[in-house]
């Protein structure tokens, strides 16, 4: 892929690059050419080989597909974004990047500016101030909208369809809004639906209607792929299955940014995540390490044997609901200690375990005085 600057960039119809009448992007098999009024550059567009072209002075620059480490912008970029309603700040300030082939979750309470976020990201919400990168377009310019649309898939909360029409009918209708959709029997198989391919709409079950919803959002084969809350109704086997599905697109190479409440789900599937409250980002990094999890003080739980008490052990421990937690930063001394001293007075450390803080326990503590109850997010 070829790219100039932003604000010079237009996507074209093969796919390159088409710059401004300073610049000039021209595909030819297997090449690209870039023109300027003072220079011309040419290389090789081979897939297998990272290509990196730079003329400052004339402020060019083209990236080229290549191998891991080569070159190329993120899949999505926000710096500073703004949106208010009113007098209410939905989003302040938010600036994040979500990476070609990964699976970013942003993770919130409601109103705390995740589907205002998601709506600016999508082309349906105008942001007030901030810049804002899908798929190197901008989704606020109006002109980008065909573009944009044709590279992306969305899986909303809410989804219309139409009630009188069989799954397959209904995805096969969707993929005639594509240049390049993907096979309807593929995408009905992927998501689980081909036992109810010929069945109408009105006669799915809810677990059902957000499959068809996953399949809608795939149908176009998008380079991008949005999913709002996605298995929001599904019982924990199909949960398990959609889990694979996501996992499986990312193998494929398509970039995903998901929003959940689910953290086990934010956790199964998320490459990184981050943690929006009152509107900003208030924690980053990896479901394993997001704030410092990773470096927090280890729990030790167990039942409290009979005829003892806390203060009978050989390290501080905190009674509630039927057992004592002992939290260390050496969770291997102090367990040796503690079995040490059960194993001496000849009885057992019942429901014993061993772990740090969850995802869920960072996310609560990250959010808890959030004020997004208060928000009107998401009303124009």
């Amino acid at each position: 892929m070829a790219a100039l600057r932003p604000d010079q960039a237009k996507t074209g119809a093969a796919g390159a690059i088409i710059g401004t009448r300073e610049t000039q992007v021209r595909p030819r098999p297997g090449r690209y050419e870039i023109d300027t009024s003072r220079s011309a550059v040419t290389g090789s567009l081979d897939a297998r080989a990272s290509t990196r072209i730079d003329r400052t002075e004339f402020g060019v620059t083209a990236y080229a597909a290549g191998p891991a480490g080569s070159p190329r912008r993120s899949a999505v970029m926000v710096a500073g974004l703004r949106k208010s309603y009113g007098t209410v700040q939905a989003v302040r300030g938010m600036s994040f990047a979500v990476e070609h082939g990964e699976i970013f979750a942003l993770l919130g309470p409601n109103g705390a500016g995740k589907t205002t976020t998601l709506e600016i990201l999508e082309g349906f919400r105008s942001r007030d101030a901030g810049q804002v990168e899908v798929l190197g377009l901008d989704p606020g310019d109006r002109s980008h909208g065909r573009a944009l649309r044709e590279q992306i898939g969305l899986v909303l909360q809410d989804i219309a369809v139409e009630p009188y029409l069989t799954v397959r009918e209904t995805i096969a209708r969707n993929a005639g809004y594509y240049p390049a959709p993907r096979d309807v029997d593929e995408v009905v198989a992927l998501v689980g639906l081909a036992g109810q391919a010929r069945q109408k709409v009105r006669a799915l079950s809810g677990g059902q209607k957000r499959r068809l919803d996953l399949a809608l959002g795939l149908i176009g084969g998008p380079e991008l792929l949005f999913l709002d809350e996605p298995t929001t109704g599904f019982d924990p086997n199909a949960r398990r299955d959609a889990w694979q599905i996501v996992r499986n697109l990312r193998g494929q190479g398509t970039t995903i940014l998901l929003t959940t409440h689910y953290m086990e789900e934010a956790q199964a599937l998320a490459d990184r995540v981050a943690v929006i409250s009152g509107g900003r980002i208030v924690a980053e990094g990896t479901p394993a390490t997001i704030g410092g999890r990773d470096t927090a003080r280890a729990r030790i739980r167990f039942a409290l044997p009979v005829g003892y008490t806390a203060a009978d052990l050989p390290a501080d421990a905190v009674p509630a609901d039927g057992l004592v937690t002992v939290e260390t930063a050496e969770p291997t001394r102090t367990l040796h200690e503690l079995t040490g001293w059960a194993l001496r007075h000849g009885t057992v450390l019942g429901q014993l375990t061993v772990d740090r803080p969850s995802l869920e326990d960072i996310y609560l503590r990250l959010t808890d005085h959030d004020g997004s109850e208060h928000t009107t997010e998401g009303n124009p």
